[in-house]
Parts: structure tokens; sequence; C-alpha cells
């Protein structure tokens, strides 16, 4: 007996610097162990003989070779077939609601096994999960789970649903127990599954630990940007923030930063380092790329060099970069800034001019514009 469910599902989360994505769900696809019994089980439904490429598919080599669990033989009672096709067709109508009640009406037969159960409370948690109910889709994902009869290349891809529904869910403390059994059980190393166990114990706000484990994969996979954000994510959540600027600094050589946030990230790092002109040098560089939009938070960034500049004396460096901030920040108070700084520079006609783009713009304290255009 082979049943298949072809359309795809997608549950994609991502961290506070929007880097974490998870993998796709994905599909169990129960097959009989023997290839002389599957061929009976379709003659008996009338398919047929084995396709080739189903054929194909069983010659494949096991996902978790060196799993603790022993694959049990994935067959189909007799007496639930044509309940396990029903729900198929139901499936493929995109009739999720129908999907479930059947599954709940075959897990309750006295003659469904562990197989059927499995298969179809899989099919019910994929269902779930298209209808956007993710409590239900966690439910169905456990109950295929516990009922222990999917082959282990199924059973464990319902297991990796079920951590990424509990993630999702923000119930990380069972997220955390579901992906430690499926590491445990299946002895993967994979860099997306060790990516996945980091993101929930920083979910956990066990940030040291997954800070550690991003480091180690990022050190494998040093061209990989997300394992790279996702472990400067980590590292300031665990207040490791220089090490944190470490591994942004060395993408930014790489020329691994090509987003606005991926740049901000390193500037404000800097900015927080006390490190001005690195990160005033980072954001010239990403506005000269095009990679830094004008714009609200630009200028909010420009500000912050301004009055460093402006704290160290450096009036030349305060007025170019409240120059830069006035004309994309959100009110005036930028352009009220340049006016105090030029007019404390002695460079009264730009002050005035200043003052008054304040004005226009609106700022929170009229009279200090309007002191400056009174001189």
């Amino acid at each position: 007996m082979f049943l298949s469910m072809r359309r795809p599902l997608i549950v994609a989360m991502t961290a506070a610097l929007g880097l974490i994505t998870l993998a796709p769900l994905v599909h169990a696809d129960p097959q009989s162990s023997a290839r002389e019994e599957r061929a009976k089980r379709q003659a008996e439904l009338g398919h047929g003989k084995v396709t080739k490429a189903e054929a194909e598919a069983e010659k494949k080599p096991p996902m978790y070779p060196n799993a603790t669990r022993q694959s049990p033989e994935a067959k189909a009672s007799p007496k639930t077939i044509k309940s396990l096709q029903a729900m198929q067709e139901l499936y493929e109508k995109d009739d999720w609601a129908g999907v479930i009640s059947k599954a709940d009406e075959l897990g309750g037969m006295a003659s469904a096994n562990a197989y059927d159960k499995a298969f179809a409370y899989s099919m019910a948690g994929n269902a779930a999960a298209n209808m956007n109910d993710q409590a239900k889709a966690a439910t169905y994902f456990g109950k295929a789970v516990d009922a222990n009869g999917l082959d282990n290349d199924s059973h464990y891809a319902t297991m990796y649903n079920l951590a990424i529904i509990q993630y999702g869910e923000e119930k990380y403390a069972d997220a955390l127990a579901t992906i430690d059994r499926f590491l445990a059980e299946t002895k993967s190393g994979k860099a997306d599954q060790l990516a996945f166990r980091a993101g929930v114990l920083a979910g956990l706000n066990r940030n040291d630990e997954a800070a550690a484990i991003y480091k180690d994969l990022i050190n494998k996979n040093p061209t990989d940007k997300r394992l790279l954000m996702n472990g400067v994510a980590a590292l300031q959540g665990a207040e490791k923030f220089d090490d944190a600027n470490k591994l942004l600094e060395q993408a930014y050589q790489r020329g691994m930063l090509t987003e606005p946030r991926e740049l901000r990230a390193l500037y404000i790092g800097y900015m927080n380092a006390q490190r001005w002109t690195e990160a005033q040098k980072v954001v010239d560089d990403g506005v000269a790329k095009g990679i830094l939009q004008p714009g609200p938070e630009l200028a909010r960034d420009y500000q912050i060099l301004a009055q460093t500049a402006y704290a160290n004396d450096n009036m030349p460096l305060a007025i170019a970069m409240y120059k830069r901030a006035a004309p994309m920040a959100a009110d005036g108070e930028a352009y009220l800034n340049l006016a105090k700084v030029l007019d404390m520079d002695g460079k009264k006609a730009e002050a005035k001019a200043a003052a008054k783009s304040a004005l226009d713009k609106g700022i929170k304290k009229p009279e200090d514009a309007k002191r400056i255009l009174a001189r």
C-alpha cells in the first residue's frame, strides 16, 4: 500500500534579525518494506505494477542510517485501505476538514494498525497546518509520532514537523524536547537541524548555548549568511557584543553584508562600541553602493554620528552629519540641531536657513528656531 501527499507545506519563522528560516514541513511518504508486498497491494487496489519512479524511490538510502529506532514494516491493514484511499482523495481536493475527520474516524477503528494511525494522523497534521491551525497540527503530528508505525524517514519527518510547529507556537520547551529526541534518535548532524536547535535555545533565552552552536556551524559554513546573522543575534542576546561585531566585521570584509539591516547591524554595533570612525565608513560605503537608502532610520543614525562628533568638539563633522540627516528625517529636529551647531560655529546665515527648514518640517519647540532667526 503506497500513499503520498504531493503538496508541499512551508512553515517559516524568523528571529530578531530576521534570519532563522526553518525547513519546509516534510511529508510522510510511508511505503511497504517489500516490493512484492507493495505490488500485491496495488494490484488488489487496481493500481497495477509498481512504477519505475516508485521502484527507484525504494532504492534510495535511508535518510537516517544511524538511527537508533528499528524501522518497522510500513504496511496498511487490508481492512483500512479504502479509508486511507478516501482520505488521500480528500487531501488531493484540499478538503482539510474532511481529512481530519477521516483521520479521527480511522484512529478509532479497531482494525487500524500502527501504520494506519500514524499515516492518518500525519496527513491530518498537514491538513491542519494548511488550515493554519497550528495547535491542531501539533496535536496530530504528536499522535502520529506516538503511533510509531511509519518507516524511519517518515517517522522522523513527522517528529521534525512537530518541533517546527511547537517553535512557531512559542512552546520552546516542548520544541527543545522534541528536537533533542529527534537528534538523539537519528544521530543526525545536519547543519539546518542543529541551527534549528540553536534557534529554539535562543527562544528560551539560553543565548550562550545557542551562540556556541551557531559559531561552530559558521566555522564549518563560513559563507552561510543565515547562520552568520543568527549567530550575531544569539551573541547579542548573550551580551557578547564584541564577538557579534567580530562576526559581522568578518562578513563585511568578505562582501557578505548586502542588505540594509545587515549593514545596520554592523554600524550600530560599532556605534555601541564607540568605534565612530568605522561606523561612519560602513554607513558611507552602504550609501555609495546604494544598499542604504535615504529615510528616517538612516537619518537617526546620521544624527547619532553628528551628536558624537559634536561631543568630541568636531564641529565640521557634526555639521556634515546633520546636513545628511536633516533632509531625510521624519520631522525638523535634525534641521534644528544643524541650525544650533551652525550658529555656534559662527555660520549665522546658514543657521537661519536651517532654522527656517526646521519650522517648515515641524519641531517640538518652535521657539528655539525662532530665537536663531531673530539674531
